[in-house]
């Protein structure tokens, strides 16, 4: 049964108090996501032009069902504390395989509590974790490589922009404005935190000190904690702008663009609004698959465009430079 909770705060917990953008906190939800079947208001774009692709994770896709479940708990040890405000996730990953064995098996005696038992994969990395780890290491990857990175420039930028606007608030009106704007579920006052809707009460006893607070495009639609201690509490909420993330830009090259770039590489660089594989750029450009390829190479080159493999296609994305040069013409 959801309650509502409390985390109070010292003044060292505050002063400690910071954000971080985490992967893995958007791997996590988006994979539940993709599980549900459910039209996401929000991220129905992605989940139209992803779920065909998720053959490509072949048998890894085991391992992601039995470590997110549909709803509930979810391990621990999959979320690691962010040692920096932007972990790669490859960072993570390594945090991840970095993990106990008697704190894997404490999650996984928790997951177990709350469903119906281990899976076969799940009880494998029971058994030997060290060797578990490293296979669901290998799931995640995989799915990132198919679902998330070729999109990943688009959702950073999100959750940067999300952190730019809180640390102007810390600066210009203090920590208390910027948790009492985080969600309507998150409300502090007199040294406290409180979250509503939580399944089990906190204790800042046994959590770590200050707060993590952790921007998220695909949690939602309230917030998440994570308490697994000595690490501090993370705090997981909905990022700010993320109604407008799919939103289409622009549907033809800017003049000013294609004087720069060449018409048919702006043509490109506009098409790849969506992640896409040169066949696909081809058909709907009308330009040839080899002048397609010549283009995107020249792009890559230029760290314009990017290109990330899904299964035996490869797609290409706008890259975070890419989205700079585009945003004043939106």
């Amino acid at each position: 049964m959801a309650v509502e909770t409390e985390l109070s705060f010292t003044v060292g917990d505050l002063a400690s108090m910071r954000f971080a953008v985490s992967p893995m906190w958007e791997l996590g939800p988006s994979l539940r996501l993709l599980a549900s079947g459910r039209a996401h208001p929000v991220h129905r774009p992605w989940v139209e032009q992803v779920r065909p692709r998720l053959a490509a994770v072949g048998p890894s896709r085991g391992w992601l069902t039995e470590i997110v479940p549909p709803a509930g708990y979810v391990p621990d040890f999959v979320n690691p504390a962010p040692a920096g405000p932007a972990p790669t996730l490859a960072e993570e990953l390594a945090a991840i395989r970095a993990t106990p064995a008697e704190r894997v098996r404490r999650d996984l005696d928790r997951l177990r509590e709350y469903g119906d038992g281990l899976g076969p994969r799940l009880r494998a990395l029971y058994a030997d974790p060290p060797a578990g780890l490293a296979r669901l290491t290998e799931a995640f990857e995989a799915y990132w490589k198919v679902a998330l990175a070729p999109y990943w420039a688009r959702v950073r930028a999100a959750l940067d922009a999300d952190v730019l606007h809180r640390a102007r608030q810390v600066a210009e009106h203090g920590a208390a404005r910027v948790l009492n704007d985080l969600h309507a579920e998150v409300r502090w006052s007199r040294d406290t935190l409180r979250l509503e809707r939580r399944p089990k009460p906190l204790d800042r006893r046994t959590s770590g000190a200050g707060l993590l607070l952790i921007p998220s495009a695909f949690t939602g639609p309230g917030p998440l904690m994570r308490v697994a201690p000595p690490d501090p509490p993370q705090l997981a909420y909905p990022a700010r702008g993320i109604g407008s993330l799919w939103a289409a830009r622009p549907a033809a090259p800017n003049a000013a663009l294609a004087a720069v770039l060449g018409r048919s590489r702006a043509l490109l660089l506009v098409e790849l609004d969506a992640p896409a594989s040169t066949t696909d750029l081809a058909r709907r450009t009308g330009l040839s698959p080899a002048a397609v390829s010549q283009y995107l190479t020249a792009l890559r080159d230029a760290h314009l465009v990017s290109a990330h493999r899904a299964g035996r296609s490869v797609l290409y994305a706008r890259t975070a430079s890419a989205e700079a040069v585009l945003a004043p013409l939106t």
